[in-house]
């Protein structure tokens, strides 16, 4: 809630939940951090969760449920076929979205696969604000490539714009002329783009496009799976629809596309996925893939009892009360570590806190991989797991160069519901202090490396004997605390 106003002056984020479950955490000796990401190949996603001390790797799958999505999931039709749970959320997805054709699929991944597979030709192009690592490689996989027509303010570290996910208009009339529309398979828009900070994209910028994809013939997808963050901001940062009920935000979207899909990791704080479409031939088209990759048709790939969970979850999911919950918390973090002088993306986006690794660790090529080291180093210093945003995230060009990011980010994700304002409080504590001691930290080299979403499970190693200075360094300054 961002308009209850303290009478100390304070700009103090203030959850609107109360806390009825709880699960204990850990937090180990520096020695320990340092084992534990030496065993995980100085890859945070490789990290035991018992190790793991505040889990920020990622907003996806993580989100806390509410009582009445735990209650729901009670209800469920476990049919195999014509369950009553599949119309339950298939009626909640219309109601909310007004598209009336829905595919269910086990996560936001496996519907870029239904969507890339449907659309995508070998030699087409894609072209989007912002890629995300697995469209990228569902593009590319089925013989298209992408090219990205983010607005320049998308690139820049800080910056007083408040929607720097939009895409350049411009860009994408260019890339129309120069393509030919008959090779480019769909536009694509990124809610709360996450590659780039989490930034929104604005109402207008979607209308606009959305005139320009209609007029070429071009199809025009949305991945809504960060759409809670984007409608606040919209509703926030744009004065047109400061009274304007989420909902109706939400219609409006949806309304400019001819595909929306979502990951309900993300979006309704649940686990599956969805994609919406109105036109029937395209519907019919899909349709037939989800059966071969997904499961029936009445669930998809997902389980029963998360569609319930969905369900409940979409419709908490239009309560601004709910959808605030993460932009407050990360913004409240971006302001405590800005106030020490380290370098965040600005203005705070959704998802997380954005650090600019490039920045923060100016002395390390970026061939070394600036933000994954931050990232390894982070945890280290403090037992918070975060997300390497930048080069290691992306995949090696076709000659085998490196594909060097246009940022170098770390990501704090900020799962729903899950923190209270004291972590917070102590992360920013350890990032300022590593902030301090930043020229400890050094570079990484793979030791394994994987050909695709080479970041997920690929190994690394240090160069030189940096943890074990800034292990002793942490000890020395922190004595026997943890």
């Amino acid at each position: 809630m961002s308009n209850v106003k303290f009478m100390s002056g304070e700009n103090i984020p203030l959850e609107m939940h109360k806390v009825r479950m709880v699960q204990k955490v850990n937090l180990l000796p520096v020695e320990d951090r340092l084992k534990s990401i030496r065993e995980a190949g100085f890859n945070t996603f490789l990290l035991k969760n018992r190790d793991v001390f505040l889990d920020m790797l990622t907003d996806s799958g993580v989100n806390a449920m509410s009582q009445n999505q735990y209650a729901a999931m009670m209800q469920a039709d476990d049919s195999y076929a014509g369950s009553e749970t599949y119309y339950r959320l298939e009626e909640v997805l219309q109601d909310i979205f007004g598209m009336k054709y829905f595919l269910p699929a086990h996560q936001g991944r496996a519907c870029e696969n239904i969507i890339a597979r449907t659309l995508v030709t070998p030699g087409s192009t894609a072209l989007m604000n912002y890629h995300f690592t697995t469209t990228k490689a569902h593009i590319t996989l089925n013989g298209g490539k992408v090219e990205e027509i983010i607005g320049d303010e998308g690139f820049k570290i800080q910056s007083s714009n408040p929607f720097k996910g939009d895409i350049d208009i411009n860009k994408l009339n260019e890339a129309i002329k120069r393509i030919g529309k008959d090779k480019i398979s769909f536009v694509r828009i990124e809610a709360g783009t996450n590659l780039v900070g989490g930034q929104p994209v604005s109402m207008s910028n979607m209308r606009e496009v959305s005139r320009i994809c209609r007029k070429e013939d071009i199809k025009l997808v949305y991945d809504a799976s960060l759409l809670s963050d984007n409608l606040y901001f919209i509703k926030t940062r744009d004065s047109y629809y400061k009274n304007v009920d989420i909902i109706k935000i939400t219609r409006e979207i949806a309304s400019l596309m001819d595909i929306v899909y979502f990951s309900a990791r993300k979006l309704g704080s649940a686990r599956g996925g969805g994609i919406l479409v109105s036109d029937e031939d395209l519907f019919i088209k899909m349709r037939e893939l989800v059966p071969l990759y997904e499961g029936f048709l009445t669930y998809g790939g997902m389980s029963v009892r998360e569609m319930e969970a969905l369900a409940v979850g979409l419709r908490e999911a239009m309560d601004m009360d709910v959808v605030s919950q993460t932009p407050i918390i990360v913004e409240a973090l971006c302001n405590e570590v800005m106030a020490e002088g380290i370098p965040v993306v600005t203005p705070p986006g959704g998802l997380g806190c954005h650090i600019d690794a490039m920045e923060f660790c100016s002395h390390i090529p970026q061939t070394q991989y600036p933000a994954g080291a931050l990232a390894a180093a982070l945890f280290i210093a403090s037992g918070v797991r975060c997300m390497e945003r930048g080069t290691l995230s992306e995949q090696r060009n076709a000659d085998g160069s490196e594909c060097l990011a246009e940022m170098e980010l770390i990501r704090l994700a900020v799962p729903r519901r899950v923190f209270t304002l004291s972590h917070v409080k102590y992360t920013a504590d350890r990032i300022n202090w590593l902030y301090k001691n930043r020229n400890l930290i050094g570079g990484l080299e793979f030791t394994e490396e994987p050909k695709i979403l080479r970041f997920f499970f690929g190994r690394l190693q240090p160069i030189g004997n940096w943890p074990e200075l800034l292990a002793e360094k942490f000890r020395k300054d922190f004595g026997d605390s943890l």
